[in-house]
């Protein structure tokens, strides 16, 4: 494949993702995270998909916000450890590949340069959180849980936690999420300004049932 000659974008049909089910309906695009099996755990394939959607939604003058949200149960909870054994644990070369996958989703998504959206349809987990962070606004279904496990396996919290939880919630807080490894509900989630809004379940389908709409989805006429 040869890379483009300048930052057009693409028919979502034409990237032909795996992973995650890309869908662009101007003036938004929304990103599905699609292993429900895994409860949309991490893979290589998922990370690459999601950096060249965020790519190709930030290339698209059509589209002025972005929705991420996880297909079934689950927003996201990070990486998925099955895979990390059998491809990544003892081979520090081949994890430090993934890791870079895994740091460029996150920034593409972060740097995408318009209004970003986390739908959280379910629990956050890891780097499922650090996801959702780093979109603008987040609404979360309020009977979900965020929270960070990776101390409770030996990884840490390298998709920007460490960074983006004390200003999200305060330097003891986000010493506490990340040290405890304790579930945060979503009301509480709300509470400590880790999301934006706690939802009915049967309402967090539609972000603009739970916003009004941003300014820049809204028609010029």
């Amino acid at each position: 494949m040869t890379e483009p000659t300048h930052p057009r974008p693409r028919s979502a049909d034409e990237l032909g993702f795996e992973s995650i089910l890309y869908e662009k309906a101007p003036p938004r695009a929304t990103i599905t995270l699609n292993r429900p099996e895994v409860l949309n755990a991490f893979d290589f394939r998922m990370l690459r998909e999601l950096a060249r959607a965020c790519e190709d939604a930030s290339w698209d003058d059509d589209i002025r916000a972005v929705v991420v949200t996880g297909a079934g149960r689950a927003f996201c909870v990070g990486a998925d450890l099955k895979s990390w054994a059998a491809d990544y644990l003892g081979n520090p070369k081949e994890y430090w590949k993934w890791f870079g996958a895994f740091k460029d989703a996150h920034d593409k998504l972060r740097e995408i340069g318009k209004p970003t959206v986390a739908r959280i349809n379910g629990i956050a987990v890891g780097g499922g959180n650090e996801l959702q962070m780093a979109c603008d606004l987040a609404v979360m279904v309020d009977d979900a849980f965020i929270r960070h496990v990776g101390l409770e396996h030996g990884s840490v919290p390298a998709g920007g936690a460490t960074q983006w939880l004390p200003i999200f919630v305060g330097d003891r807080r986000a010493r506490e999420i990340i040290m405890l490894c304790d579930e945060i509900p979503a009301r509480q989630a709300e509470e400590w300004g880790l999301i934006t809004r706690a939802v009915p379940a049967n309402t967090s389908r539609s972000s603009r049932r739970s916003f009004r709409r941003p300014r820049a989805t809204r028609s010029s006429s």
